[in-house]
């Protein structure tokens, strides 16, 4: 048999009390957590089943597989109805719901098991206690980004001539894999897909998308229209390489640019540009500090640099230019025009000011940032500036 939450106690301890005052200010008695990222975050492992979380009393574990597993407070269950029975007298009136991210069926079906109980949606609750990482979480991270950061390291030398953005994602994934790479990239919201990241050489980063990421490209097939196309890497090309980085159950998030000879004089402005403006987030990403206002600085300092039009997309632009990462790859805060967003300590910060340049491909970096107290910290620490791919 295997322990359920395999957190450490004061860890566990930590989170749920966190949750408990998430419960208060949504005036909640009890949330019913079903999704497997919240889900992991709570335990340290994902299972197939519920966990029940009241405002006054202890948390209970429904699981329906694996058979497994105990600990504290694991029932066994074959159905949704069987929730009820275990809770008993202690029926909850007012129940937090994952309701962004459980199907409509589902949700019936569960309302149906807690009769009586008015429902509410919980999942945005879930995303602002996610958004402050605990210091174990953020050591995951970090060490995340230690080993992201070794396989990008290699990255020049897996090159030969004559090579296709496939040929090269397939050898970083290669890698990638042999250096623990989980190859799960969660990501929140089911119209986002991407299959261990993105790599786009030259006019393929040009081509929009229709998920809702930074850069785009064709893919390989209409089913996954983003990413690698099967371009041949040229003299003057850029290679922009944004590949999965999760490592520990909690992702980094990196980009890079690597090119294979030369490229034009814009497209190295605007990379040095896409640095500085990382760096100036760094400094700026403070607690207290509006997202929103991070945003305005990115497009400031492109547009002083004469790059507004290549900014975040050429032919189709991103309206972000950074977002949390953690358990899921799109995690708050989001750095956006509009973003209410206000950041916080624990916040960890992917910064991604990109530009794409018609004729040499897309150009820039991304770093992924834990938000301190007094300082903001930089998890991925590869070479900022062009990489050059050794033939």
């Amino acid at each position: 048999m295997k322990q359920l939450n395999i957190l450490e106690p004061q860890e566990a301890r930590l989170r749920f009390d966190n949750l408990r005052r998430q419960l208060e200010a949504e005036k909640a008695d009890a949330a019913l957590i079903t999704d497997n990222a919240n889900i992991y975050y709570l335990t340290g492992r994902v299972f197939d089943g519920y966990i029940y979380v009241a405002l006054n009393g202890p948390e209970i574990y429904f699981v329906r597989r694996p058979i497994d597993l105990e600990g504290d407070g694991v029932v066994a269950i074959r159905k949704p109805e069987d929730m009820a029975q275990s809770i008993g007298l202690n029926m909850p009136q007012r129940l937090g719901m994952e309701l962004d991210v459980t199907t409509w069926s589902v949700a019936e079906r569960l309302k149906k098991a807690f009769e009586g109980a008015e429902t509410i949606n919980f999942s945005p609750a879930m995303r602002r206690l996610r958004s402050a990482k605990t210091p174990a979480e953020i050591e995951k991270i970090r060490q995340s980004g230690i080993r992201q950061e070794r396989v990008y390291r290699r990255i020049p030398h897996l090159y030969r001539e004559g090579m296709t953005d496939l040929e090269l994602q397939v050898e970083i994934e290669r890698i990638s894999r042999l250096e623990g790479c989980l190859g799960q990239f969660r990501i929140s919201g089911d119209s986002m897909e991407l299959y261990m990241g993105n790599i786009l050489v030259g006019e393929n980063a040009d081509t929009p998308t229709p998920y809702d990421f930074a850069m785009g490209g064709e893919g390989l097939d209409p089913s996954l229209p983003v990413g690698c196309n099967g371009t041949v890497i040229r003299p003057g090309d850029t290679v922009m390489v944004d590949v999965n980085g999760n490592y520990t159950g909690y992702m980094t998030d990196m980009t890079r640019t690597f090119i294979a000879d030369h490229t034009s004089d814009l497209a190295a402005k605007a990379h040095q540009c896409s640095i500085e403006i990382c760096h100036r987030m760094q400094t700026d990403a403070r607690p207290g500090a509006e997202a929103r206002s991070l945003y305005a600085t990115a497009e400031a300092m492109a547009r002083e640099a004469g790059l507004e039009r290549y900014f975040m997309g050429h032919r189709q632009k991103a309206g972000f230019v950074g977002h949390g990462v953690g358990i899921e790859i799109n995690e708050m805060p989001v750095i956006a025009p509009r973003s209410r967003d206000i950041i916080a300590p624990g916040n960890v910060i992917a910064f991604e000011p990109k530009f794409v340049i018609p004729g040499a491909g897309a150009v820039g970096i991304e770093n992924t940032y834990c938000v301190g107290a007094d300082r903001t910290e930089c998890l991925t620490n590869a070479p900022e500036q062009f990489i050059t791919l050794l033939a």
